[in-house]
């Protein structure tokens, strides 16, 4: 394969993101030597550095029917990148954390054309199963809350459903669950001269002030005579 270095220099530094990028130590061809280089993973190529602030590629390892296992060395965070061909090169590189491998090792794994491939091939028959079994049904909404009425939640009157082989009758003294609370009071839907939804805010003041008026004078006249004596 013939590859262009100026195009190979200008894809490699390019502003486009790229897929992984860090340092790494790369070990030597002939010498057992391992070198810090800046690593940059675009696509399945991979691009090293002599640091990161260098414009042009030292080298360029295209992942393409490649493995990329770990391996015991003397460096710590070693794995390596191996090629099923008889006479490819084997590329051992060593991270700098357990973290940073493991990222390298799952970018550099998944970085070649044949790993898509897969990927698509895969989603393909996903997508050829659910256009012949019908399209999975929406998720089910949650139960909505029981409505309310003035402002609290009103319960089903209505008895439940006694289950096959059970009595629905109940002795006096017993009970089959809890007892529900008791309904709250409903306001009056009309007013002394008209309906509340046509009166104004004047109108409304007055009339709920001479019910509370009522009530509070109900109220008094309900107390015991030597509580009244004691407020004066």
């Amino acid at each position: 394969m013939k590859l262009n270095e100026r195009s190979l220099a200008f894809y490699a530094t390019c502003d486009a993101p790229v897929d992984n990028a860090g340092f790494l130590y790369k070990k030597g061809g002939r010498h057992a030597v391992y070198h810090r280089r800046w690593f940059v993973l675009r696509g399945n190529m991979l691009f090293y550095f002599e640091d990161a602030a260098s414009r042009e590629p030292v080298g360029v390892i295209i992942l393409e029917g490649c493995t990329v296992e770990l391996v015991e060395a003397t460096e710590e965070f070693t794995f390596a990148v191996r090629f099923a061909e008889a006479r490819a090169r084997t590329y051992v590189l060593a991270a700098e954390s357990q973290a940073a491998m493991e990222g390298w090792v799952k970018a550099l794994s998944r970085a070649s054309f044949d790993y898509l491939r897969l990927v698509v091939r895969e989603l393909e028959q996903q997508l050829a199963a659910m256009r012949a079994g019908g399209c999975p049904p929406p998720p089910r909404r949650p139960r909505a809350l029981p409505p309310k009425e003035n402002g609290c939640a009103v319960w089903s009157a209505e008895p439940p459903a006694a289950s096959p082989g059970t009595s629905t009758g109940t002795s006096a003294g017993a009970r089959s669950g809890p007892e529900r609370p008791p309904l709250p009071p409903r306001r009056r839907a009309s007013a002394p001269n008209g309906p509340l939804d046509s009166a104004s805010f004047h109108q409304l003041h007055e009339w709920y002030g001479q019910e509370v008026r009522a009530l509070r004078s109900q109220w008094l006249r309900s107390r015991d005579p030597m509580d009244r004596l004691l407020e004066f």
